[in-house]
């Protein structure tokens, strides 16, 4: 059966909590927030306001998510998006998931008059880092930090 790439709905939020959970607790490894949070910024990004989520679905099931936040550039005096999160269950690994909701994200960013679009990956995600390559991305010029 065939993928669909949407933007997320409200009728989406119990399915999308434990794939987000996966993503955030198996996958990076980070502490399990509080529900309430994780509910409040699919809500918010349900919004459109500051940002959309984009869902895979194969036969009625979600398999993948992805994130755009909206944001400004300075050096380029113009809005631009990041994907924050792209995240396809192990099983639909490698089977095109990925590329439709990379695709989603980038053309949602292209429609809307976004100047770029721009992701991060961890430094030993060697697998994003083939992928994100694959889909025509390119190393930046700057390093990430956080505190």
């Amino acid at each position: 059966m065939s993928v669909n790439v949407r933007a997320a709905q409200a009728k989406d939020r119990e399915e999308l909590t434990p794939l987000m959970y996966e993503y955030i607790v198996d996958f990076y490894q980070r502490p399990r927030p509080a529900i309430e949070k994780v509910h409040a910024l699919i809500d918010m990004l349900l919004e459109k306001e500051k940002g959309i989520q984009f869902v895979a679905e194969k036969d009625g099931k979600l398999v993948g998510f992805a994130t755009l936040y909206f944001t400004f550039s300075t050096t380029k005096a113009e809005k631009i998006t990041v994907m924050n999160d792209l995240y396809v269950i192990e099983e639909e690994r490698g089977t095109g998931v990925a590329q439709k909701l990379f695709k989603a994200c980038e053309n949602h960013s292209k429609e809307n008059g976004y100047a770029h679009m721009a992701w991060v990956t961890a430094q030993d995600n060697r697998r994003a880092q083939r992928f994100y390559e694959k889909m025509g991305g390119s190393v930046a010029d700057w390093l990430s930090y956080t505190i």
